[in-house]
């Protein structure tokens, strides 16, 4: 009997443990902001998220690459170290990531890239010669940990002269997804090239104030900037 109840409450115990967990979580997605708590945006706006990769490839070599992808692509920083030759789509002129932070593992997306930033991987990785090399196809195109890659988009970021409170490699995944909102991507297109599970993320990118909301609350102010 009092294996009994010990199992009991133990079980219990695990239950109480989920339910808070999937709580928290539920509650963490609903307060989840493009701002943080001072009322900083998280994001570039496009000509910061334009000097970063300007910065990036005078930088040249595989920081430049590396920093090209992380811009172009919209990609975790796990998802672009994890990069291989062969996932690089050279005849359909996309990136194929393996989607990280989902509960099944191996699920591909393919995001579309311009033929600019294939010539550039070409030039710098010898994607040709690498796809068709056994020892090479499946070797990452960056050997770096997460903690390197994370300096040196930081350091790229110092260059751009980006402010201190945007500078990591996230506002540029950010980045992406807020200015394709702002160009009218269908927001499902969105959610499949960000490789989110549930739309509630991808429509916080809808949120930020785009050139038609600026044009109308022009209304507001139209009588009164003449004061100024």
């Amino acid at each position: 009997m009092p294996n009994f109840v010990a199992d009991w409450i133990s079980k219990s115990t695990r239950n109480i443990g989920r339910k808070v967990r999937r709580a928290f979580k539920k509650r963490g997605m609903q307060e989840y902001s493009l701002f943080d708590a001072r009322g900083r945006r998280k994001y570039l706006v496009p000509v910061e998220r334009k000097r970063f990769l300007k910065a990036a490839l005078e930088c040249r070599g595989r920081v430049a690459t590396f920093c090209a992808v992380l811009t172009l692509t919209g990609a975790r920083i796990s998802e672009v170290l994890a990069l291989t030759p062969e996932r690089i789509d050279l005849g359909n002129c996309a990136i194929n990531f393996e989607t990280l932070k989902r509960r099944k593992r191996g699920l591909t997306r393919a995001v579309p890239v311009p033929d600019e930033l294939m010539a550039y991987l070409e030039a710098v990785h010898r994607i040709n010669d690498a796809q068709l090399d056994p020892k090479k196809s499946d070797k990452r195109l960056w050997t770096w940990s997460r903690a390197t890659a994370w300096r040196r988009v930081v350091a790229v970021m110092k260059l751009a002269a980006i402010p201190s409170y945007v500078s990591q490699p996230k506002s540029l995944r950010h980045a992406f997804g807020v200015e394709a909102a702002l160009e009218g991507v269908v927001i499902t297109m969105i959610r499949d090239w960000l490789g989110h599970a549930d739309m509630r993320t991808t429509m916080i990118y809808t949120t930020v104030i785009g050139p038609e909301a600026r044009t109308l609350a022009e209304r507001t102010w139209q009588q009164l900037t003449e004061l100024f």
